[in-house]
């Protein structure tokens, strides 16, 4: 037994548009203006953004490990860079090992490097050995150049 079933169809000349929603005004219409009127806050010069921690790191960049064709910073070396309000720099690093042929002169030449950087008013290079250098510490960049990628 088969059911017939009629859709049944109305027309329509026009249809009155749903109401609009009331939204009720809680905030004032500015509550924008605080928040674009701020200034960026500066960072200070001696940590990570600002202009003398970048040039500690950027004079890091230009010293290499001369049986590496990498620099010391992307090589993972550098454990730390703290800089003081006057300008005292202090950079903890590392060497890939203890019997590195530049073992005693890579510490001073930091130093010298650091040292040079404008604002730096004294720097001091803390030479650790904990924990040890392993090729993990490296940047992308400096496994890209060695291959490691």
């Amino acid at each position: 037994m088969s059911e017939e079933r009629k859709i049944l169809v109305e027309e329509v000349d026009a249809v009155n548009a749903p109401p609009k929603a009331r939204v009720e005004e809680t905030r004032q219409r500015d509550y924008l203006d605080g928040f674009l009127s701020q200034k960026p806050v500066e960072t200070p010069a001696g940590e990570p953004g600002g202009d003398l921690y970048d040039g500690i790191i950027e004079a890091l960049k230009e010293i290499y490990d001369p049986e590496i064709p990498v620099n010391i910073y992307d090589l993972g070396l550098i454990y730390g860079v703290d800089v003081t309000t006057d300008g005292h720099a202090v950079v903890t690093m590392t060497l890939t090992t203890p019997h590195c042929p530049v073992a005693e002169s890579m510490p001073g030449e930091v130093e010298l490097r650091v040292g040079a950087v404008p604002g730096v008013g004294d720097a001091q290079v803390n030479l650790v050995w904990d924990p040890p250098w392993d090729p993990q510490k490296m940047s992308d960049e400096a496994k890209l150049e060695l291959g490691m990628l």
